[in-house]
């Protein structure tokens, strides 16, 4: 009577909190997800949530399945790695770059979440904003790269991870939070607050500025989103930064977004070498990084 394919379905349900997000996370329609949850309560004989309410809220009957799934599985984990470590050597190394400043806010909760199922794993990273990190994949001196900007190569696997949406961040106080959306052409007269990383490198000039020909009139660099969105509180400049990097700072008003012309969307990856693309301790990786950025980050659609 009861799958395991029910119990995933209620434990992401309470997770995301909504069948929205729910049906993007296990990549199902709305009508195939909602046939679903009516057939396993007409098998069961009573609702299992209460529907219109946010976030979710589940019935006993909700409550007693989430315990059972709570119970499962774990065992169904633990059995998998079992049965993986038969195959392959769990002491894996996985030595990353980030070409990401603001992926660090999602990356630490995921590796700890991570080594709890993998804890032989050896694990490293570094900033890739000082090198090129594709080389150094390739080479064997990293095993995986975070990044938006792929550059297509037959030696190079890219797991995509979620996507997410650049936005123009002003202080309140600036004429530009008046407006619905960002031209490029309404940053020529602004000074543009960055990561410390080349112009060249940066989604909304490779993405949005450069195909206008348009250049700020100013560059700042600052070493992490904090100070960036304390400058940009200020009114000390302007900056563009993923969605889900800058909710809570546009909640607290600190900050306006502005979507940056009809929506500047990219989509994260993680890259690792082709010829790995099978091992099961990097395929729990994307997992891991994927369940937690979907459950914890806002804004962010599945890839």
């Amino acid at each position: 009577m009861i799958e395991l394919k029910h119990l995933r379905t209620l434990t992401v349900l309470r997770d995301t909190g909504s069948l929205t997000a729910t049906a993007n996370t296990l990549c199902l329609t709305q009508s195939a997800l909602s046939h679903q949850l009516k057939d396993l309560e007409q098998r069961l004989g009573g609702q299992l949530f209460l529907r219109k309410t946010r976030p979710v809220r589940f019935t006993p009957e909700g409550e007693i399945l989430l315990k059972l799934a709570d119970e499962i599985f774990p065992r169904i984990t633990k059995a998998e790695h079992e049965l993986a470590n038969l195959k392959e050597d769990a002491n894996g190394r996985l030595h990353m770059a980030i070409e990401c400043h603001s992926c660090f806010q999602w990356l630490m909760p995921a590796l700890k979440e991570y080594q709890i199922h993998w804890p032989s794993v050896t694990l490293d990273f570094s900033s890739g904003f000082g090198f090129e990190p594709l080389p150094a994949l390739t080479a064997g001196e990293l095993d995986l790269v975070i990044t938006s900007d792929i550059q297509p190569r037959s030696e190079v696997h890219y797991e995509p991870l979620f996507d997410f949406e650049m936005r123009l961040v002003v202080s309140p106080q600036s004429p530009l939070a008046e407006k619905s959306i960002i031209t490029p052409q309404d940053l020529s007269d602004q000074t543009m607050l960055s990561y410390p990383v080349q112009k060249n490198r940066l989604d909304v000039v490779k993405h949005f500025l450069q195909p206008a020909n348009v250049e700020p009139n100013k560059w700042k660099q600052a070493d992490n989103t904090l100070m960036l969105v304390q400058m940009v509180s200020a009114d000390l400049g302007v900056a563009a930064l993923p969605n889900w990097a800058i909710h809570d700072f546009a909640r607290q008003g600190l900050i306006v977004s502005k979507p940056l012309g009809d929506g500047l969307w990219r989509r994260l990856y993680a890259g690792i070498r082709a010829s790995e693309q099978q091992r099961h301790y990097l395929q729990a990786f994307f997992a891991t990084a994927k369940q937690q950025c979907q459950t914890h980050l806002e804004g962010i659609r599945a890839a």
